[in-house]
């Protein structure tokens, strides 16, 4: 069966001398594998499209197993993300997540347009740290880890949270933060985004600045609760903090 899909690749692996398995996340069917014979000749009709970020939409037959990609017509590259290496870190981090907390098969039209938007964003210049944190925390539900973000998890209050507990997935109020010693204490700014990047509409992003200790402060909860939670380790993350680190010096 012919399949033709709108999709961005999230994973290249090289298959013997000339081939490429590329692992499209689709509009339509969510995440599918596909085999891209001879993409990796310079010269191959399908070796532009079966790069690492390219949009496009895509046709390939459909088999038991691994489908194979009979055409692809580019309709993105993202130019500035492919060919800037600190964006690129953060858009490979994205896939790497993107294709580790998502089955194969799974269609999810909402998902795969925030995919499309973060990395646009990304190619547009949009501060990529608000992006990421953005796009880890709406992970979580697609993950299935989502923390308590409405109310406190201890007593149900919905005032201002004084902190975020990691062991009990949530934010806890004033009254109850000292059920958890070891969990984040909360400014009310950092409460009040982990819950906006949540439930945030991306294609209504406006222009969110953020100091270095804000984005901070997010990135240590958020990434403390991937820990926590996840189970995946990601190649991507580690090179993405050694970017941060240069870009600190």
């Amino acid at each position: 069966m012919i399949q033709k899909v709108e999709g961005i690749v999230i994973r290249t692996t090289d298959y013997g001398e000339s081939n490429k398995i590329v692992t499209l996340f689709t509009r339509e069917l969510g995440k599918v594998g596909v085999m891209a014979r001879g993409a990796k000749k310079p010269k191959n009709r399908l070796a532009a499209a079966s790069q690492l970020f390219i949009y496009g939409t895509f046709v390939f037959q459909q088999s038991k197993g691994l489908g194979t990609l009979n055409q692809a017509d580019i309709m993105d590259s993202f130019r500035e993300v492919r060919g800037d290496l600190f964006r690129a870190s953060y858009a490979t981090y994205i896939v790497e997540l993107t294709d580790k907390l998502t089955e194969e098969r799974n269609r999810n039209p909402y998902h795969f347009e925030l995919l499309h938007q973060t990395i646009h964003y990304l190619n547009e210049g949009i501060d990529p740290d608000v992006l990421l944190r953005i796009y880890e925390m709406k992970m979580l539900a697609v993950a299935g880890i989502k923390p308590e973000l409405d109310q406190c998890v201890s007593c149900q209050s919905t005032e201002v949270p004084a902190k975020f507990s990691i062991r009990h997935a949530g934010f806890l109020c004033k009254r109850c933060a000292s059920k958890d010693e070891r969990a984040f204490i909360l400014s009310d700014h950092s409460a009040r985004l982990l819950r906006l990047f949540f439930y945030i509409d991306l294609h209504r992003l406006g222009q969110i600045s953020l100091k270095k200790e804000t984005k901070d402060e997010l990135k240590q909860i958020i990434s403390a609760y991937y820990e926590e939670y996840s189970g995946v380790m990601l190649k991507s993350k580690r090179f993405l903090e050694q970017m941060e680190r240069m870009g600190d010096l």
